[in-house]
This record gives C-alpha cells, sequence and structure tokens, in this order.
C-alpha cells in the first residue's frame, strides 16, 4: 500500500484492489467553474488514471469565491479555466494523465472523449448541455453524474445507461428559465455538497460497488436546513427517445449554421461559427486595436469597446460582454470579424 493513498485504501469498499481501478480509469468532467474544480481536485487527489477537462471560458474575478482551484493571478491573465485547472492541478498529482481542452461541449467535440472515458461528471451550467451529455452517454453507455446548485440549493443524480431512468425521462425536455448564479447568487457550500454526493457517487462507478449507488433525485438547500429525495424508477419511459426502446438521441442533431446564445445568467452573447476558424492573433490586435483596449495571451484575445467587450478564443469562438442582445452581438460580431 503506497502512503500516498493509504487512507483511501484503509477504507474497506476501496481496498487495494479499489485503488487499482481507480488509477486505470479515465473521467471526463464537462466545466470547470465551481463544480467541476471541486470535482477535479478530488479526482486527482484520488489518483485517477486519467482527467479530461472541458471548457469554454475563462477566469474572472467572480469566479474566485467559490471555484477553488482559480487565483487572482489567474483572473488578472484572463487564463481558460482548462488551463488554469490543469496548471494547479498538475501542482497537486504529477502521476495523473491531464488532458485540459478549451472548446464547447458540443457533440462534434465530445463524441470521441466519451467514447474512451469510463464517467462523465456534469458540471455545467446549462440544462442544453446536460441532455447533450445524457444522449452521448446513452450512445455510448457510459455512465453520468448531474450535478447543479444555485443560491443555497443542489440537486444531483446518477444516471445508469441501460439501468435508471435517464433525465430525459424525468425532466421530459430541456427547462426554460430559472434561478441563476447571476440572479440569485451562490455561495460556496452549496457547492462543495452537490460535488461531494457526485464524487462519492463517482468513486462507487470506478471501484465497481454498484450496488451502493443511490438510486434517488436528491436535492437540499443548505440555508433553511431541507433534504428531500424521490426514487425515480417508475419514471423510466420506454417511448424515451434518449434512453428508450428505440433511440434516436435528439439533443445530438446538429445544424450545420452559426450558433448564437446567451451564457447562463450572464450578461453575454457567445457566437460560435460553424467550422472551427483559427484566428492570427497578431493581424487580429492590429485591427482590433482601433476600436479600444485590446489584451491577449496565448489562449484567447479581448477587445475592450466603449460598451461591450470582446473576447475571441483560438477555436474560433466570440464572447460578447455587456450584451443580452442576440441580434445586436451578431451585427457587431460580422462589423469586427466579418
Amino acid at each position: 500500500m503506497t502512503e500516498r493513498y493509504s487512507r483511501q485504501q484503509l477504507f474497506q469498499p476501496v481496498g487495494n484492489k479499489g485503488q487499482q481501478q481507480i488509477r486505470s480509469k479515465h473521467v471526463l468532467v464537462v466545466g470547470a467553474g465551481a463544480l467541476g474544480s471541486a470535482s477535479a481536485e478530488a479526482l486527482v487527489r484520488a489518483g485517477i488514471g486519467k482527467l479530461t477537462l472541458v471548457d469554454r471560458d475563462y477566469v474572472e474575478w467572480s469566479n474566485l469565491q467559490r471555484q477553488q482551484l482559480y487565483t487572482e493571478q489567474d483572473a488578472q491573465n484572463k487564463l481558460p479555466k482548462a488551463v488554469a485547472a490543469k496548471n494547479r492541478l498538475r501542482q497537486i498529482n504529477t502521476e495523473v494523465r491531464i488532458e485540459a481542452l478549451v472548446m464547447d461541449a458540443q457533440p462534434a467535440n465530445l463524441e470521441s472523449i466519451v467514447q474512451t472515458a469510463d464517467l462523465i461528471i456534469d458540471a455545467t451550467d446549462n440544462f442544453d448541455i446536460r441532455f447533450i451529455l445524457n444522449d452521448l452517454s446513452h450512445k455510448y453507455e457510459v455512465p453520468w453524474i448531474y450535478g447543479s446548485c444555485v443560491g443555497s440549493y443542489g440537486a444531483t443524480y446518477t444516471v445508469i445507461p441501460n439501468v435508471t431512468p435517464c433525465l430525459h425521462c424525468i425532466l421530459k425536455k430541456v427547462p426554460v428559465g430559472g434561478a441563476t448564479c447571476e440572479t440569485a447568487g451562490i455561495i460556496s457550500p452549496a457547492v462543495q455538497i452537490v460535488a461531494a454526493y457526485q464524487i462519492t457517487e463517482a468513486f462507487k462507478i470506478l471501484v465497481e460497488d454498484v450496488e451502493a449507488l443511490r438510486h434517488t433525485f436528491l436535492t437540499f438547500d443548505v440555508w433553511n436546513n431541507q433534504h428531500a429525495e424521490f426514487k425515480t424508477g417508475k419514471m423510466k419511459s420506454d417511448k424515451c427517445s434518449s434512453c428508450g426502446s428505440t433511440q434516436t438521441y435528439p439533443y445530438l442533431a446538429y445544424e450545420n449554421q452559426l450558433k448564437t446564445e446567451v451564457l447562463c445568467g450572464r450578461e453575454t452573447v457567445q457566437i460560435r461559427p460553424s467550422q472551427r476558424h483559427l484566428y492570427n492573433f497578431d493581424e487580429l490586435e492590429k485591427r482590433l486595436k482601433k476600436q479600444g483596449k485590446v489584451d491577449r495571451n496565448p489562449y484567447l484575445l479581448s477587445c475592450q469597446l466603449p460598451e461591450q467587450r470582446f473576447v475571441i478564443f483560438q477555436d474560433g469562438r466570440v464572447f460578447i460582454h455587456g450584451t443580452n442582445d442576440i441580434q445586436f452581438a451578431r451585427s457587431l460580431y460580422y462589423r469586427l470579424l466579418g
């Protein structure tokens, strides 16, 4: 028994065999914000074999209150979260293979990763991506663990393909609206509690102790001392297009057009070109300096306009901060980059 993982191996459900299983597994964490930071750190400290982190965003000052992997320097440098997370995680455990991907969590980007993963952990902030993960999970028969939190509230649920009802069975369709961290705030204990439940379920899956899995949808409000669980077994639907007898995976469908969306809970529009586009940052910096102050690092370029901030990523995605108006954002995008 190695000293590094000795206390974990002394826990009987893990033991020496379980530690070897953890060391042989690959976990995909989608989202490197609050939940992703907590889950990634726990997995790396536990000695996971390989960790893949996918995140489209960069570190901002408002993240530091609850996103435990990041520092003030990361926020000053506007480092992509996946990159900043990898930098910190490599300091924690050099034995773990860590892949950090700065990209949008879309089917075309995720399919090849999911096929090699043993588990998916949801650390995202919107249900569009969660329904994509749900379909990918069933298409490739990879378990995934849903998690969400806002204010002092949290929820989590474990999906095992061909065994449990899926998220599509339970929610029927992508929810619209609702509170967000930007509108209702969030306290870090809510994050830590959701992450603790997610990681505990993850350990059970990684050491293949399926009998110990919790087959309930769990919710809590830590501030108001509330905790609830409901059984989901009877919610499984044979007609479900994601996990039923005729699986069409509706949320993996892709239309080859410009994708525009308002980021969850933020006055920010993301524009994603239909095809990957690599910008020449040197040329782009010269052009955008005529419009406003430009900052850049190896991963993104930022231009501060009078009322909006324009952020261009290496893969061609653009964040336009300071507006929720998609039409205005598109016109600004074409004016500056078209």
